[in-house]
């Protein structure tokens, strides 16, 4: 596990951002943590994460409009929303703004361990897949470049 892992933990409770914090802290990974989507947005804005789990009910805005507004990264940052209150509006409405997972309190804690690993794999699955597709791209330009460099040093004495 890449001891660089940042996780963002979005929560009005203290408490479960806590418990939270203890637990991801313990399998290593780094974790800072926002109380409003605000305060989440700000983050985002000033820091990578690999992951967000936020909270679906927030005090300024609800978990699934901060899905949007959260900047987008590369890699991809993964979010889960997590939810006391599960109903199946608030799960299709957070897979159609982009949740990559959906966790109901309370939390069973090696299922969102398994989750997060999981969620994070494909992330890193996503990554190399974008460096493949970049070096492919810098491979292909060179070669243009190479063949419409060629023909005009053939012309020089």
């Amino acid at each position: 596990m890449d001891k660089a892992t940042r996780i963002l933990i979005v929560d009005d409770d203290e408490n479960i951002r806590k418990v939270l914090e203890a637990i991801l802290k313990d399998e290593g990974y780094t974790v800072e943590m926002a109380d409003t989507a605000k305060k989440a947005i700000e983050k985002t804005k000033n820091n990578f994460y690999n992951l967000a789990l936020i909270d679906i009910r927030l005090p300024d805005m609800e978990g699934t409009k901060l899905l949007e507004k959260i900047k987008d990264t590369v890699p991809r940052m993964r979010k889960i929303i997590i939810t006391g209150y599960p109903t199946l509006q608030n799960a299709i409405e957070a897979v159609n703004k982009k949740a990559d997972a959906y966790i109901m309190k309370p939390f069973d804690v090696e299922k969102i361990l398994a989750t997060i690993k999981e969620q994070l794999q494909k992330q890193e699955e996503e990554k190399k897949y974008s460096e493949a597709k970049i070096a492919e791209f810098i491979e292909t330009r060179v070669r243009e470049l190479e063949n419409t460099e060629a023909p005009t040093q053939k012309n020089k004495p």
